[in-house]
């Protein structure tokens, strides 16, 4: 079978489906406290899941001013998931809702930045890639700063599962910047198909195994506060 970008897509769209299904299923087994939260966490792969469908449909494919293909669904999907998670890790650490819209905004504004210079002619393109950089730098200061001070004043589970969540999203997004740099929007020193590999493999991981992550460490979390719970009932009485 001859490997394509619309194979890349089309595993892509198996890959976030999967996830999908089996994050759905973890949402029915939580705890109602944590329920509403992880629906953040499902409808990211579902989003995906219909993104990387049309992308293997050869729907929404654009050329650049420097002749670059970029995918609108993908950006869409990026738009209005990588905000997600970025709400789901604030909101462990207990940020209050404008807290949350600030993240949200500036990781939103970093998408619309890669997108815009990705569309547009050297040297503009960089210019808006260092915008985007620079908003991402200011958006982890502030997961390493201010936010992490919030997440101290939680439980020690939680606020292990947000520095673990918190980690796991800055080290992998750290590759989508290198990516577009090194590719078609950027310098064009990485063909489209190898992109398209690398950033699907990227993006099924950050996004399922976010979810996974979180899931897993939930059910810990209750299992340890249904024990302590059970054993002071049993230690009353």
């Amino acid at each position: 079978m001859e490997l394509t970008i619309t194979t890349w897509f089309a595993l892509g769209t198996v890959g976030m489906a999967a996830g999908t299904i089996g994050l759905a299923a973890g949402y029915t087994r939580l705890s109602d406290p944590h329920r509403i939260p992880f629906l953040d966490l499902v409808a990211v792969t579902a989003i995906a899941t219909v993104a990387y469908g049309l992308m293997a449909l050869d729907l929404g494919a654009v050329t650049s001013a420097r002749g670059a293909t970029l995918y609108v669904p993908r950006y869409v999907d990026w738009l209005l998931t990588t905000p997600l998670h970025i709400v789901y890790v604030g909101w462990l650490a207990g940020a209050d809702r404008s807290t949350l819209a600030k993240l949200a905004a500036l990781q939103a504004s970093t998408i619309v930045f890669g997108f815009a210079g990705g569309m547009v002619a050297a040297p503009l393109n960089l210019v808006l890639f260092a915008a985007g950089a620079v908003v991402f730098g200011v958006l982890i200061y502030l997961l390493y700063t201010d936010i992490s001070e919030l997440a101290r004043e939680r439980d020690d589970m939680t606020l292990a599962l947000y520095r673990t969540l918190r980690n796991f999203v800055v080290v992998l997004w750290l590759v989508y910047p290198v990516v577009w740099l090194l590719g078609g929007p950027g310098i064009g020193f990485m063909d489209t198909e190898t992109a398209s590999l690398v950033v699907t493999y990227i993006d099924v991981v950050a996004k399922v195994g976010f979810g996974l992550i979180a899931y897993s460490t939930l059910r810990d979390i209750e299992f340890l506060r249904s024990s302590a719970d059970g054993a002071m009932a049993t230690s009353v009485d």
